[in-house]
């Protein structure tokens, strides 16, 4: 493997590195907010270029599945091109691609640029939580990986309000146009100021086609058969064969790659007991972080009837206080035990998740303000130790390959978070509205209260309502039995990411002489 990345030394760096470092951050910033915006307005997509609405998923869905590919190709890609120019180049075509979805007139020309920036958006998380690895001495490491990370988790949470913002005042096309300018700046601030490496070129002779391809089809089956899951049922015959081709292919992939001196991707890091710890607890964070932000605005949207402005507004509050708490962790990261902070991170971030699971339909700002103050004041402390247990103690030249593998799991974790809500909400909310119907008739005054029915409607006897009173109850009910399938949602997200103190005791304590 090639040796070209030299470890960060123990001066202090310069600014011409942080002002490098920096514009690999924005260009991140505006890789992820690109999701989150285009998932706001996707029914003004829909709409605008006449897609059928069962097609309309597609748009993120490639998206996604060309990202997940992209990650962990991040150090071969490193060591090819140097960390240098695979950012240059990677936030170049994103912004080649971003002006392709703009200037799309059909459904097929915006996939297939929705494909291209994705790969080239993949990149860019797993390039910048290296480069602080690289291009930092131990003592710089806490506050540069506090900076990507507020950019990386900010994101997602302003993301609803531009979205909305942009639609509203302009039209669809800006959803991707605001990308060029700031991707163009980012590109040239890089190529200035960081550090000019050695590319190894001799990496493409010993490049494993046939890995590259079996990896490339397990991460995209595994995509494919976790969106389909919810709807289609994990059982049906569509959803087995795409998790058991996954499984198939990503085990012929392990074992190939396992054997290989020069693998695509070096799975060899997991057995490093800290990084396999750290790549646990990314894991865990994936479905809390992106289940929390997928499950605000179902809620918001579909229960209070929130446009993306206002839903955006709303889940503000937790990036403020992520901004907020953030030189906190990075004091404290700085003296104390990674696997104390993760515990404290972990356990605060589970009690968030689990106050949100106590809504009722009428639930707005004031309800979900103090869940989201936990959650932000958590979250830093979920994502910097962890990334010192995974990363800080390897070598510059393995740190690459491991930062794409950490982002992965992160990524992999969001995904099967994402369709196990999606399940819970699908197959919970009929059974809980039927139940409700059957508290209704037996006179429940509480239920009557949680669904918001009427005064005197429920006159605590039992037996059927009138066809008149089903009629005004019906709505009501169906609102209340989602409401009740996604506090269920937030629980059972809560108990997982809790689930994530059961690791720490696996990891070993860093020595005094390492990060």
């Amino acid at each position: 493997m090639s040796q070209h990345l030299e470890p960060a030394s123990s001066h202090p760096p310069s600014a011409v590195i942080w002002v490098g470092f920096i514009a690999m951050c924005i260009g991140m910033f505006m890789g992820i907010l690109d999701i989150q915006v285009v998932a706001t307005s996707l029914p003004t997509i829909q709409q605008a270029i006449n897609i059928d609405p069962d097609q309309m998923s597609w748009i993120q869905t490639v998206y996604l599945i060309a990202e997940v590919i992209a990650i962990p190709l991040t150090g071969l890609l490193t060591r090819v091109l140097t960390m240098r120019w695979l950012f240059v180049a990677s936030i170049g075509l994103f912004v080649v691609a971003s002006t392709g979805c703009a200037a799309s007139n059909d459904f097929g020309e915006l996939v297939a640029w929705r494909v291209v920036q994705g790969f080239s958006g993949g990149t860019l998380i797993p390039a910048v939580f290296s480069a602080v690895f690289i291009l930092f001495p131990n003592e710089r490491q806490a506050l540069a990986t506090t900076i990507a990370g507020v950019l990386a988790v900010l994101a997602p949470t302003v993301g609803p309000i531009i979205g909305g913002w942009l639609t509203s005042t302009y039209s669809w096309h800006w959803l991707f146009l605001i990308n060029i300018v700031p991707g163009i700046v980012s590109a040239l601030v890089a190529w200035q100021f960081l550090p000019r490496q050695k590319g190894d070129v001799s990496e493409l002779r010993h490049l494993d086609g046939l890995s590259l391809l079996m990896m490339a089809l397990a991460l995209a089956s595994l995509e494919l058969g976790l969106k389909e899951a919810p709807t289609s049922g994990w059982i049906s015959p569509y959803v087995l064969s795409l998790l058991a081709f996954s499984l198939v292919s990503g085990s012929a992939f392990a074992s190939r790659s396992l054997r290989r001196t020069r693998p695509i991707v070096d799975l060899h890091h997991f057995r490093d007991r800290n990084f396999l710890v750290g790549s646990a607890l990314s894991f865990v964070l994936g479905i809390g972080l992106f289940g929390s932000v997928y499950l605000m605005p179902v809620f918001l949207a579909f229960v209070r009837g929130h446009n993306a402005l206002e839903i955006g507004m709303t889940m503000l509050v937790t990036g403020i206080t992520q901004l907020l708490t953030a030189p906190i962790a990075v004091a404290l990261e700085k003296r104390t035990d990674p696997r104390l902070l993760s515990a404290a991170g972990f356990g605060l971030f589970a009690i968030g998740l689990g106050m949100s699971a106590f809504h009722d339909p009428r639930s707005d700002f004031d309800a979900m303000f103090w869940p989201q103050v936990v959650r932000g004041a958590a979250i830093m402390f979920c994502l910097l130790p962890p990334t010192r247990l995974a990363l800080g103690t390897l070598p510059a030249s393995r740190v690459p390959d491991a930062s794409g593998l950490f982002n992965l799991m992160r990524n992999l974790g969001g995904a099967i978070g994402i369709a196990m809500i999606d399940t819970i909400i699908y197959t919970r909310s009929e059974p809980l509205g039927q139940r409700l119907w059957d508290q209704l008739r037996a006179g429940d005054a509480a239920t009557a209260a949680f669904i918001g029915a009427p005064a005197g409607t429920i006159t605590g006897s039992t037996g059927e309502f009138a066809p008149d009173t089903i009629a005004a109850l019906d709505p009501l009910v169906q609102t209340a039995a989602s409401v009740q399938a996604i506090n269920q949602a937030w629980l059972i997200v809560a108990i997982l990411t809790g689930c994530a103190l059961l690791f720490l005791p696996f990891a070993r304590r860093l020595t005094a002489s390492q990060p």
